[in-house]
């Protein structure tokens, strides 16, 4: 039965991203390495408020699940309608709302502990509002910490560039992970702590 969930994720993955490779951010699902890699600095004890952007089919979901073990908040925001339906489904304890990254405030009753985000690059570009980077640090606590992977073919390349000048204004502290090989493609995690201001 895993396997064949796995075999149709992978299927909506391709089509998703051959409809929309600017909104859907990977052609496959991501791996249970990377996915372990996302979801390290959910704290281990209390009740942290845990927040999951672009969730998808639910990879980083079930890897933040298996930390939480019903502990606390964990809020899933995914703004394609099936997949918002699917992880609603797959997992009923998570709170799942269909919405834009940039409603996220709205979403919160206090600062979030970890902001693990699925999100393509792209969706960081401002479009006439609050920089989404500015957006997602405010929603974090003053030890808060947001976790974002990105492909290693894409790192030196000019959006990659950016991003990381932007994450370096409003976060105190950047950590990049090792290149995670067993992901396909290779990836990497950006670890943002400490948002400023």
């Amino acid at each position: 039965m895993a396997h064949e969930t796995c075999r149709a994720d992978r299927l909506r993955f391709a089509r998703q991203f051959l409809r929309t490779p600017l909104i859907t951010a990977a052609p496959v699902p991501s791996s249970a390495a990377l996915a372990a890699c996302m979801v390290a600095p959910i704290p281990r004890t209390g009740d942290p408020l845990v927040v999951e952007l672009g969730a998808g089919t639910g990879a980083f979901t079930v890897a933040a699940q298996e930390v939480l073990r019903g502990r606390g908040r964990h809020l899933a925001i995914e703004c394609n309608p099936e997949w918002a339906t699917l992880l609603a489904e797959r997992h009923p304890s998570v709170e799942v709302v269909k919405a834009q990254a940039h409603e996220l405030p709205a979403l919160l009753d206090r600062p979030a502990d970890v902001i693990i985000s699925g999100l393509p690059w792209s969706a960081y570009w401002p479009e006439g509002q609050r920089p989404l980077i500015e957006l997602l640090a405010g929603a974090l606590g003053p030890e808060g910490t947001l976790t974002q992977f990105s492909y290693s073919w894409s790192r030196w390349a000019p959006p990659a560039r950016r991003q990381h000048r932007e994450f370096d204004a409003a976060f105190e502290e950047i950590v990049v992970s090792r290149t995670v090989l067993r992901n396909l493609p290779p990836a990497y995690v950006y670890y943002a702590r400490r948002p400023r201001g």
